[in-house]
């Protein structure tokens, strides 16, 4: 599944769509102070690109500024997971087929040259700090039998069926509402 995943131009152009999809509904719904947003992308290095067409299709994360009062608000990401530098799809399946130990795993993560350590890291995080996010803890007890802590996030994505890039779309989707942080606005404003 990875494999074809990542080496097919059209799914990363699906991805940049959806993107470009969730920035128009954040823009349409504007600012909290009533201003407009106006776009205001800011440029990223991103890991994990297995072409450079691909790397500079995913150079930049739609995000707006405020007419206003100059707030930046930066809209859900398909292709980005939060502010880390690879691809939220490579993070995923990564993650995926390192949490089996598998060869195909080492093969996968050479490939896009992912150190052992950060592999480690991100399965802690799928681990340990995904299952504190506010995302999980509402959607969790919607998956019976309960997702396997342990076999994140394969589980999750074994979850989301059909076929292999339909499946890692929909969780792509799932995950958007965490790639941007609840916005809080200060005392007296």
């Amino acid at each position: 599944m990875c494999h074809v995943q990542l080496q097919t131009h059209p799914f990363f152009l699906f991805l940049t769509r959806l993107d470009e999809e969730l920035a128009a509904q954040a823009q349409a719904v504007g600012c909290a102070c009533g201003g407009a947003l106006h776009r205001a992308n800011y440029p990223r290095k991103p890991r994990g690109c297995p072409t450079l067409a691909i790397r500079e299709a995913f150079s930049s994360r739609l995000s707006f500024c405020c007419s206003r009062c100059r707030r930046r608000t930066t809209s859900m990401s398909v292709r980005f997971l939060g502010r880390r530098v690879y691809l939220g799809l490579v993070v995923v399946l990564c993650s995926a087929r390192h949490a089996g130990q598998n060869t195909a795993a080492a093969t996968l993560c050479e490939a896009l040259a992912v150190p052992l350590r950060t592999l480690q890291r991100w399965r802690r995080w799928w681990r340990e700090d995904f299952m504190h996010t506010p995302l999980w803890q509402v959607m969790c007890a919607r998956f019976m039998p309960p997702v396997s802590a342990e076999r994140l996030p394969g589980d999750l994505l074994a979850r989301f069926g059909g076929e292999a890039a339909e499946a890692l779309q929909r969780l792509l989707c799932f995950l958007a509402p965490i790639t941007v942080r609840a916005a809080t606005l200060a005392e007296g404003r």
